[in-house]
């Protein structure tokens, strides 16, 4: 082969790479991570807004899809529980959104059976199954998150106390906070610093930190600052032993769901076990499992036995579940 070849295509390859590694380098100048942290710091410390950061809280609340319908059911009781239980996910969707999609997966699922010629139990259970989905995954979705803060909460606490003895206001501790710490804290102690910043009441911003975080130890720390804005007192002290608090908590709790796994382990193999035995002896006989399906009376026993195992889920779960 041709030296001058071998060296050209070395320098193209060269050319190449070195081009690919200037555009990643550019691109993360501007849109990384790191750089985004950057930007967001020197936003902070010159005191202008943050990228992202809204003019007014109750304007950018009100910008949701859906309005009518969202106020309707803010009237109603679970309307109200819903709400809080998006908030807690902190997800983009509405109330009324999840509400139509829950309907429109409900009614394919209650359709598609229908038109395959399965039976209408069939239907009823694909069509509760679908409907429940959405907010199946926005639960699941607090709930993680609400672990997240409480792992991220005595931090938050400890960081407040520090700063407040530095000499800093409970506002700037609040704001040094928002800024260091990660999210999803670090985003409700944003809005937090937002709603205070624009001129809310400091006791109703608090208020709907507790309403949107709903984690005890959250509450606990709204009602004592509250406390202490009217009585007075070393609120940084207080910070200190509200953060102990959580921490014994947590161990607490750690210690109880280490002892209840087997519980847990338990309740999930029995109720996982009579679905798979059931996809096993259809695959293996499906002749044997079509009764349950085309005679009225396998129907009936279905639904006996799904109400029972409906029931026994229920019972296993307030076994093991524990309050600490």
């Amino acid at each position: 082969m041709d030296l001058s070849l071998i060296l050209f295509s070395g320098v193209a390859f060269l050319a190449v790479l070195l081009a690919i590694e200037g555009l990643y380098i550019l691109w993360a100048s501007r849109h990384s991570a790191e750089a985004k942290r950057i930007a967001a710091r020197l936003s902070a410390l010159s005191g202008e807004n943050p990228a992202g950061a809204s003019s007014s809280i109750e304007r950018a609340q009100a910008q949701e899809r859906l309005p009518r319908l969202n106020a309707l059911l803010a009237r109603t009781g679970p309307g109200r529980k819903m709400r809080r239980l998006t908030a807690a996910a902190a997800v983009t969707a509405s109330v009324a959104e999840l509400m139509l999609l829950s309907l429109t997966l409900g009614a394919c699922g209650l359709l598609l059976p229908m038109l395959l010629g399965k039976p209408m139990v069939v239907g009823l259970g694909l069509a509760l199954g679908l409907a429940v989905l959405p907010w199946w995954r926005v639960a699941s979705r607090a709930t993680e998150r609400t672990a997240r803060m409480e792992r991220q909460f005595p931090e938050a606490l400890d960081l407040m106390g520090r700063a407040m003895r530095a000499g800093h206001a409970f506002p700037s501790a609040i704001r040094m906070v928002a800024e260091e710490m990660p999210a999803p804290l670090g985003r409700d102690f944003r809005i937090l610093f937002d709603e205070i910043n624009y001129g809310v009441p400091a006791n109703d911003a608090l208020t709907r930190l507790a309403e949107r975080v709903p984690i005890p130890d959250v509450s606990y720390f709204v009602v004592a600052v509250m406390i202490q804005r009217e009585s007075g007192g070393n609120l940084a002290e207080l910070l200190d032993k509200i953060s102990a608090l959580v921490r014994d908590r947590l161990r607490l709790l750690g210690e109880v769901r280490t002892l209840s796994a087997e519980g847990r382990l338990s309740a999930m193999i029995l109720t996982a076990l009579p679905f798979g035995v059931a996809m096993v002896v259809n695959l293996l006989n499906p002749d044997f499992m079509a009764v349950l399906w085309s005679d009225p009376l396998g129907l009936r026993m279905v639904g006996v036995a799904l109400f029972m195992m409906a029931v026994g889920i229920l019972w296993m779960r307030r076994i093991i579940r524990i309050r600490v």
